[in-house]
């Protein structure tokens, strides 16, 4: 288990402060991306589809996005309750799943089931560090 420690400034990915040193180099704590690298303007940011999971009251949009900053900005909601990565198949997926849930369009009542899975998606961490993970990974060419 590696100790976290305060990075020397913040993560240029991601804006995280936290990271771990290794051999001499520093990496965020979140979302792994190598400190004092600088993600190339001249190459468009890699496609990270997203299944979002937001609340609002007792209900819940499911929907998926390629920029999630810029949808959920636009969508009101309480809380975003978790991220899965995914496009439209996995949303439709979800859909099917939790069809008897389906109060109309995207969104569904905030039920048992739909409770259960955002919960172990939570598991993963917090859906915008999952998310600068999953980004880095595809500028790092893991996933890309």
């Amino acid at each position: 288990m590696s100790i976290v420690h305060r990075l020397p400034g913040p993560c240029l990915l991601c804006g995280g402060t936290d990271g771990h040193r290794r051999e001499g180099v520093w990496t965020c704590a979140t979302c792994g991306w190598r400190y004092g690298d600088v993600p190339d303007d001249d190459l468009p940011r890699p496609r990270v589809d997203v299944v979002y999971y937001l609340r609002y009251d007792r209900r819940v949009k499911i929907g998926t996005s390629m920029r999630p900053r810029q949808r959920l900005a636009s969508i009101r909601h309480e809380e975003l309750l978790a991220f899965e990565r995914g496009g439209r198949a996995l949303e439709q997926q979800r859909h099917r799943e939790f069809a008897e849930l389906r109060e109309g369009g995207e969104w569904f009542t905030f039920g048992t089931a739909l409770e259960v899975h955002t919960a172990g998606l939570r598991r993963a961490g917090p859906a915008w560090d999952q998310y600068a993970r999953w980004v880095s990974e595809a500028f790092r060419g893991s996933t890309y």
